[in-house]
């Protein structure tokens, strides 16, 4: 008995659909899995590090308002630096247009929180967390690292920097629930399965340029 063509294209593509969700789940699994126990949500539990490494994003929502990922990543930066468990911050963000400036922006927030200026050190060529964790190691000579942003962000980072040579841990900053939450959550799935295309590709960051010692 003949399968029609319509049949075939249904089954290769149900075949298609559970492949894409088999890759997502595996990317999710292994990222998660291997940033086990090397993230921390307690300033007290936290091991200290030089530099703590505070990941950009937008100040301000599309909508309007402080976007709150952002806003929790400052408070937790601040908490870390006075807690003593980071001496200095590397802030690594987009700078793509001379109207969007993450680094500086963050630069502004933290030291109005209380970390001197000179304890702050800008990276304006983290364009991706792939870029930040890259040049963390080659432009900025790090070893190791404490990563400053929300726990599924800092999974991610991890695993990029422990691939390329450089020990991290995560300090958690808070999450957001709700419609805005979910969506961010979603988001972060696919991203995941990016991480594994880039490191297959062996993608690069976008600039590298003079190396940048944090003393």
């Amino acid at each position: 008995m003949k399968i029609s063509i319509k049949k075939k294209y249904r089954f290769l593509l149900a075949i298609a659909l559970l492949l894409s969700i088999l890759v997502v789940v595996i990317s999710n699994f292994t990222i998660e899995f291997s940033a086990k126990g090397k993230t921390f949500s307690d300033l007290g539990s936290i091991p200290k590090n030089k530099v703590g490494l505070v990941l950009g994003t937008s100040r301000m929502l599309v909508e309007g308002g402080i976007n709150p990922y952002y806003a929790h990543r400052i408070d937790a930066t601040i908490a870390l630096y006075k807690a003593g468990k980071i001496e200095f911050v590397l802030v690594s963000g987009d700078n793509g247009t001379i109207y969007y400036n993450e680094p500086t922006t963050i630069k502004k927030d933290l030291v109005e929180g209380g970390i001197p200026t000179d304890k702050i050190f800008l990276d304006y060529a983290g364009f991706r967390t792939l870029d930040s964790m890259v040049r963390a190691k080659f432009i900025f000579g790090l070893d190791s690292v404490t990563v400053i942003s929300q726990q599924f962000h800092n999974e991610r980072a991890i695993y990029i920097a422990e691939k390329k040579g450089l020990k991290a841990i995560g300090f958690n900053a808070r999450g957001i629930s709700g419609k805005q939450g979910t969506k961010v959550q979603f988001r972060e799935y696919f991203a995941r399965v990016k991480v594994f295309i880039d490191l297959l590709l062996n993608t690069q960051p976008r600039f590298y340029g003079d190396k940048i010692e944090i003393k």
